[in-house]
C-alpha cells in the first residue's frame, strides 16, 4: 500500500480514467460504421481504435483532432469504406459531448481538498476545455500533448509536467487507466503510478494499446482512490 501522505500533487490522466471515453467513442463511430453497413464487437472496435490512434500519433507531431479524423479514416481502410468529410470530423467534434464517468466529480473533490490536481493528457488544449467544464474542479496544472508537442508514453510530455509541476518525482503520485500510455512511461521516470483499471469490453486496456507494467497500486475506479487517500 501507498503512503498517501508523502505526496503533494496527484495527477491524472484524462480520457479513459476520469472521462468516459469507450462510451464516447462507441457513440461518435457506431453511426459511422452502421451507415457504411459494417457491424463489428465492442472489443474489435476498440482493439482498432487502439491500433489506429498510435499509428496516427506516430512521426511528427500533429494536433489531436487530427489524430482523430485519421483514426475515423483508418477505420475505413481497414473496414473497407470511404468515410465522408463530416464523418471524419465527427469523432474529435464528439469529445464536448464526451462525460465523467459516475464517480469522477465527486472523488475529484476529496483528492482536491488534500492536494495539488494535475492534467496530463493527450489531447489539444481546446478540446480539454469543453472537458474542463464537465469535471467541474478547477485543477492547478494542465499539461496537454499540444503544449509538448509529443503525445504519452513521450517523456516529453512528463518532463514538461514536472517542470510545471515543479515538486520531485517522489511527491508526485500519477493515476491512469492506460498502462501502455502512463504506467510505464510515468514509473520509468521514478513516478509512482496507480493503475485505474475500469471495466471494460476490452479487459486491461479499453481503447488503449495493450502493454504490461507493474503499478504501484491497482483500483478499480476513482471512488476507491479517493476513499484510500482519507
Amino acid at each position: 500500500m501507498l503512503d498517501f501522505s508523502q505526496y503533494d500533487v496527484v495527477s491524472f490522466d484524462c480520457y479513459g480514467t476520469l472521462i468516459d471515453w469507450e462510451n464516447g467513442i462507441f457513440s461518435a463511430l457506431r453511426p459511422i460504421l452502421a451507415a457504411h453497413g459494417k457491424n463489428i464487437s465492442d472489443t474489435e472496435l476498440l482493439t482498432l481504435y487502439s491500433e489506429l490512434e498510435v499509428e496516427a500519433e506516430q512521426g511528427e507531431f500533429r494536433p489531436y483532432r487530427e489524430v482523430l479524423e485519421t483514426v475515423v479514416r483508418g477505420f475505413g481502410k481497414r473496414l473497407e469504406f470511404e468515410p465522408t468529410r463530416a464523418q471524419e470530423r465527427s469523432l474529435p467534434e464528439s469529445l464536448a459531448d464526451w462525460r465523467p464517468f459516475p464517480d469522477t466529480v465527486a472523488a475529484l473533490r476529496i483528492l482536491k481538498a488534500r492536494y495539488r490536481l494535475a492534467i496530463i493528457s493527450n489531447v489539444d488544449d481546446d478540446l480539454f476545455a469543453a472537458t474542463a467544464r464537465r469535471l467541474e474542479i478547477p485543477f492547478d496544472h494542465l499539461i496537454t500533448a499540444q503544449q509538448a508537442r509529443a503525445y504519452k508514453p513521450s517523456h516529453r510530455i512528463f518532463n514538461l509536467a514536472q517542470e510545471r509541476i515543479g515538486v520531485p518525482a517522489t511527491r508526485w503520485l500519477h493515476a491512469a487507466q492506460s498502462v501502455y500510455h502512463d504506467v510505464v512511461p510515468a514509473r520509468s521516470l521514478g513516478i509512482a503510478t496507480i493503475w485505474v483499471n475500469r471495466p471494460s469490453p476490452r479487459p486491461g486496456a479499453g481503447a488503449a494499446k495493450a502493454a504490461a507494467g507493474k503499478p504501484d497500486l491497482e483500483v478499480p475506479d476513482l471512488k476507491t482512490l479517493a476513499n484510500l487517500t482519507n
